[in-house]
C-alpha cells in the first residue's frame, strides 16, 4: 500500500505484515537463485527494474514472486538461462508456500475432505506405506533437484502434476516424484527409493 505520507510502496509478506518494497533486497533474492548461470547474459538488476515498474499498492511476495518468475521467463529470448532462473524463483516461491515435509504432504492429501465429506486423493494402501516407512522416505528426498527444471517444465508439473487441495498446490515436484515411485513399487521402499 502507498502511505500518504512518504509516497512509499509497501508488498505483503506471507505472514500478512507490511514491509517497504526494497530494490536491493529484490535484486539479492534473484542474485542468490542465480548459481551456476552464465552471468555475462543473466541480469538480475534488468529483472528487478521491470518487475518494480510492475508493482501495485499492497502486492503480496508470493505475486511479487510470480511477476520476478514471469518476467524473467520473458527474457528467455535474450538468453535461454532465464528459463532456469525463472523456473528457480517459482519453485523457490512454491516451497515457500508448501510443507517441506513428504510424509506430512501424503497425510495432508489422505485427509483431504470436500463438502466436510472425507475425500482422500491418497489410497488407503499408499497412505498405510507412507506412514510406515515416513522417516526412511522424507530422508530420501532431494529438494534442490526441484530447482534444476527449465520454467516449461515447471509449470507443467504445476498445472497438471503436482497435486492441490482446494485449488491450491501443496505437493513439490520432489513429493509427486517419490509419491509415483511408491505407487509403482507400493511396499518394496528400497525400490521406490531408487525409482525416484
Amino acid at each position: 500500500m502507498v502511505n500518504q505520507k512518504s509516497n512509499k510502496l509497501f508488498v505483503v509478506k506471507r505472514d500478512g505484515r507490511k514491509q517497504m518494497v526494497h530494490f536491493d533486497k529484490i535484486t539479492f533474492r534473484i542474485q542468490k537463485l542465480c548459481y551456476g548461470l552464465n552471468m555475462d547474459f543473466v541480469d538480475p538488476t534488468a529483472i528487478t527494474l521491470k518487475v518494480v515498474s510492475g508493482l501495485y499498492c499492497g502486492v503480496t511476495t508470493q505475486e511479487l514472486d510470480n511477476l520476478a518468475a514471469e518476467t524473467a521467463a520473458c527474457m528467455t529470448t535474450d538468453h535461454p538461462d532465464y528459463a532456469i532462473l525463472a523456473a528457480r524463483i517459482a519453485v523457490s516461491n512454491l516451497h515457500k508456500e508448501t510443507k517441506k515435509v513428504f510424509s506430512e504432504v501424503i497425510t495432508d492429501l489422505h485427509q483431504n475432505e470436500d463438502n466436510g465429506l472425507h475425500s482422500p486423493v491418497i489410497s488407503d494402501y499408499h497412505y498405510k506405506v507412507v506412514r510406515e516407512h515416513a522417516d526412511r522416505l522424507n530422508s530420501a528426498i532431494i529438494y534442490d533437484r526441484d530447482f534444476s527444471y527449465n520454467f516449461f517444465g515447471f509449470k507443467t508439473l504445476e498445472r497438471s502434476y503436482l497435486l492441490k487441495i482446494n485449488g491450491k498446490i501443496v505437493e513439490r515436484p520432489q513429493h509427486m516424484l517419490m509419491r509415483v515411485a511408491i505407487g509403482i513399487h507400493g511396499d518394496d521402499i528400497e525400490a521406490a527409493i531408487e525409482t525416484y
